[in-house]
């Protein structure tokens, strides 16, 4: 099925909704990122701290599709936010996919009490020029890490991927990184195992339009202008959660699915200004 596409800040492209592949490891991890990419997802969201880079690599290879069909995002832990060590991850990352760039490489999170977030954006706009990497970006970054990086560095970040559903719809921040000129990305989109399916303006839609609750949310996504990232070992189940083109929600079904966020929304407390990640 044909995805749409978003044109970045960097003129560089990505496809509308990617593939999720937290926690796919191991055998079942290659067998499902496999699926994945047969069912159609062109973009695969990986991370050191997944632990499954090698099984998405594999997965790559044994798809047999041409390496330029398929983007490939990986993030940098808080353990390599230094210079020298943030510049060793991605070269980790690129040894352990077997690739020779990637397309997208993230900061996973900005550890703002260690400080060296901006090293690593440093770092990323370097391998950036060097061509190892096509697109830089970063996750769960807020308004004020945004922009203590584009001052001191001059370049903006293409991507700010962060927690985002219905319960938790993140309407100052998507403004922030629309008004910066980078694309939103929505990690745990469905909402995990608070996924709203059963809510009114969910249910509703889904009834209205024939489809599934999950496509409801998915397509509320793309309405909203990110793209999410949603992950499903389960090949029906992938190919559902791709197949969110063929309809649209109005205006007031969108509000109402909006309406559902949340002052405690958020799925385990990650706010970026106090989480640490190793």
């Amino acid at each position: 099925m044909a995805i749409p596409t978003y044109t970045l800040n960097d003129g560089s492209t990505l496809p509308a909704i990617g593939f999720g592949t937290y926690p796919l490891r191991g055998d079942d991890g290659i067998t499902a990122v496999v699926s994945a990419l047969e069912v159609g997802y062109r973009l695969l969201d990986t991370a050191v701290n997944y632990e499954n880079e090698r099984a998405v690599g594999e997965a790559i290879r044994r798809s047999g599709l041409p390496r330029d069909q398929i983007q490939v995002a990986s993030k940098i832990p808080g353990r390599h936010h230094a210079y020298d060590d943030a510049v060793a991850s991605v070269r980790g990352s690129l040894e352990r996919l077997g690739l020779d760039h990637l397309d997208l490489q993230l900061i996973h999170w900005p550890n703002p009490s260690v400080g060296r977030y901006a090293e690593a954006w440093r770092a990323l706009v370097d391998l950036q020029k060097e061509g190892l990497v096509r697109s830089i970006g970063v996750s769960n970054f807020t308004e004020a890490h945004l922009t203590r990086i584009i001052d001191e560095t001059g370049v903006t970040p293409a991507v700010n991927q962060i927690e985002l559903h219905p319960y938790f719809p993140q309407a100052p921040m998507r403004a922030v990184n629309e008004r910066l000129g980078i694309r939103t990305e929505s990690w745990s989109p469905l909402g995990k195992r608070q996924a709203p399916f059963t809510e009114p303006p969910v249910a509703a839609a889904a009834e209205k339009y024939a489809v599934t609750p999950g496509q409801v949310i998915l397509r509320w996504q793309v309405q909203l202008g990110s793209i999410p990232i949603p992950k499903s070992a389960t090949p029906t189940r992938q190919r559902e959660n791709l197949d969110v083109f063929g309809f649209s929600l109005t205006d007031d079904e969108v509000a109402a699915i909006t309406g559902l966020g949340r002052p405690d929304g958020r799925l385990f407390g990650g706010d970026p200004d106090h989480h640490e990640e190793q």
